[in-house]
């Protein structure tokens, strides 16, 4: 299972998730830093979810 964040550019930001999961629900909190963890400005960012044949992509907006 994949979780990425991208800016409005279509940039990664993040990944949040890149391991193995059995099947189940889960939570994830992204704490608004890039990979270096540096704060990213608030807007628009989109999240990709892959999980086996799943991908599943996203807007979202971070507020601060």
């Amino acid at each position: 299972m994949t979780l990425v964040i991208y800016n409005s550019l279509g940039q990664k930001v993040r990944t949040l998730v890149n391991w193995r999961q059995t099947a189940g629900r889960y939570t994830v909190q992204w704490d608004g830093r890039d990979e270096s963890g540096l704060n990213v400005p608030a807007g628009i960012y989109f999240y990709r979810l892959r999980a086996g044949q799943f991908e599943q992509v996203r807007k979202m907006v971070l507020m601060k």
